[in-house]
C-alpha cells in the first residue's frame, strides 16, 4: 500500500524542483564561499544570490539574513545571543507557555545565567493575548520572543499587535518570533509584523533538513554563540552550506497562497467529514486564526498514540504532537497550557497537510480515521471512556 503523509509540520520531503536545482548545486558548486579562487568565489555568488532571494521573501534587506543550521539553531542564536550581547545586571525576557522546545530550552538557560523568564500562558484557544504579554512587561524586560505559529495547533499568534504596541511603550524592547511553521504558509513580512528578529527553516517548505535561517534588523545587538571563524558577519561562524542555502531559497519561492488555499480546502473538507461522521470530537485551537495546512483534533476517550499508531498500520502519517517530543510520555505541554486535561491531551491528534497531498488521499484519510476510532470505541466500555478524559 502507498504511504500518505499528513505529517507535514513535523518535516516534509524535498519538493521536486528543489531537489533537481539541490543535487546539482551538491556536485557543481563545491567551493567554499570564503576561498578567494574562481571555485569559492563562485559559491560565494550563490551564497548572496540566494541571501537577496530569502530577504525578498520576507520584505527584508540581504545583510539582515543570516543562515543557520536550522530553527532550532535560529532560536538559540536570537535569544542567546540578543540578551547575552545586552549589558545590565538584571534582565528579564517574556515568551509563552506554548513555544517550541527550541525556544524554552534557551530561555531556561538563560535563567540558570541569572536572567528572569515569564512564560504567558494563551487563551482557552491557544491564542496569546497581546494584553497578557503587555501586562508582564518589566523594567528591566529587553526580549520578548512569540512565536508566529503554534507546531500543535496551527494556532496563529498577534504578532503584528503585540509588536505595535509594545513599540508604543518605547522601552527599547527587542521582539523575536519562531517563524518556522508559519514561513511558507502565512504572511510572514517582517515590516508589517514589526519584529527584529525571526527564525525559519528548510525542511518544514520542501526543502532539505539542515538549513535554516534568521532574520536580524539591522541595528539589533547580537553576538554569534559559536566561534571559529567570521562567517555570515561574525552572526554565525562556520562555512556556509550553500547547496542548502540555495535549496531554500528555491523552495521559499515555490511558496504560494494558491497552494496555502488548496491546502485549506482539504483540511476543512476533512474536519467537516469527521466532526459530521464521529461524535465527541473537537478541534484544538482558534478556528479563525490558524495555519491553513493544520489540525489537531481531540477525540474524547480514544488514545491518540494509538490511533496514530493504527493509521501508520494502514500506510498513514499523522502525529500526536511535536515531532521533537514523540516518543515522550507526557501530555502536550502545548494542550495542557490551553486547559486539557492530560487525558484530554493524550487523546489528541495532528493533522497536518502540504500541497502535494490530493482529494483522493483525504478520502483515505477520513474514511480510515472514522473506522479506527469507531473500532477503538467498540472495545472502549462507555464507563472506562468517560473516566479517560
Amino acid at each position: 500500500m502507498p504511504r500518505l503523509y499528513f505529517d507535514h509540520n513535523a518535516t516534509t520531503f524535498l519538493a521536486p524542483e528543489v531537489a533537481s536545482s539541490y543535487f546539482s548545486a551538491l556536485t557543481e558548486v563545491h567551493g567554499n564561499a570564503s576561498s578567494v579562487h574562481r571555485a569559492g568565489q563562485t559559491a560565494k555568488q550563490h551564497l548572496e544570490s540566494a541571501r537577496h532571494s530569502l530577504a525578498a521573501s520576507l520584505s527584508a534587506a540581504p545583510q539582515e539574513m543570516v543562515f543557520t543550521g536550522g530553527g532550532t539553531e535560529s532560536n538559540n542564536l536570537a535569544l542567546l545571543g540578543l540578551v547575552r550581547s545586552l549589558p545590565g545586571p538584571s534582565k528579564h525576557i517574556i515568551t509563552t507557555a506554548i513555544e517550541h522546545p527550541s525556544v524554552l530550552e534557551p530561555c531556561r538557560q538563560l535563567e540558570r545565567e541569572g536572567v528572569a523568564v515569564s512564560y504567558v500562558t494563551p487563551n482557552s484557544d491557544g491564542v496569546v493575548s497581546p494584553e497578557a504579554v503587555l501586562q508582564t512587561i518589566r523594567p528591566e524586560t529587553v526580549l520578548l520572543s512569540v512565536m508566529h505559529a503554534n507546531n500543535e495547533t496551527g494556532t496563529l499568534q498577534p504578532i503584528a499587535e503585540i509588536a505595535e504596541r509594545t513599540h508604543r511603550l518605547g522601552k527599547g524592547i527587542y521582539l523575536h518570533s519562531d517563524g518556522v511553521q508559519a514561513f511558507g504558509k502565512t504572511g510572514a513580512d517582517v515590516g508589517q509584523l514589526g519584529i527584529d528578529l525571526y527564525s525559519l527553516s528548510g525542511h518544514k517548505i520542501f526543502a532539505p533538513k539542515g538549513i535554516g535561517a534568521l532574520f536580524i534588523r539591522k541595528g539589533t545587538p547580537l553576538k554569534g554563540i559559536q566561534y571559529g571563524g567570521r562567517h555570515e558577519r561574525e552572526r554565525r561562524a562556520g562555512t556556509e552550506n550553500v547547496p542548502g542555502v540555495m535549496a531554500l531559497a528555491e523552495a521559499a519561492g515555490l511558496c504560494a497562497p494558491a497552494g496555502n488555499e488548496a491546502t485549506a480546502t482539504l483540511r476543512d473538507r476533512f474536519e467537516r467529514e469527521i466532526l459530521a461522521a464521529v461524535d465527541d470530537v473537537r478541534v484544538n485551537g482558534n478556528f479563525r486564526m490558524r495555519l491553513p495546512n493544520t489540525s489537531n483534533l481531540l477525540f474524547r476517550g480514544v488514545s491518540g498514540e494509538a490511533l496514530v499508531i493504527a493509521l501508520d498500520m494502514k500506510g498513514i502519517a499523522v502525529s500526536s504532537g511535536s515531532a521533537c517530543s514523540s516518543g515522550s510520555v507526557e501530555p502536550s505541554h502545548v494542550l495542557l497550557a490551553m486547559g486539557l486535561t492530560p487525558a484530554e491531551a493524550r487523546s489528541s491528534v495532528r493533522f497536518s497537510f502540504g500541497r502535494y497531498n490530493t482529494a483522493e488521499e483525504v478520502d483515505v484519510l477520513i474514511e480510515a480515521v472514522i473506522s479506527a476510532v469507531r473500532q477503538f470505541r467498540r472495545h472502549t466500555p462507555k464507563e472506562q471512556s468517560l473516566v479517560a478524559v
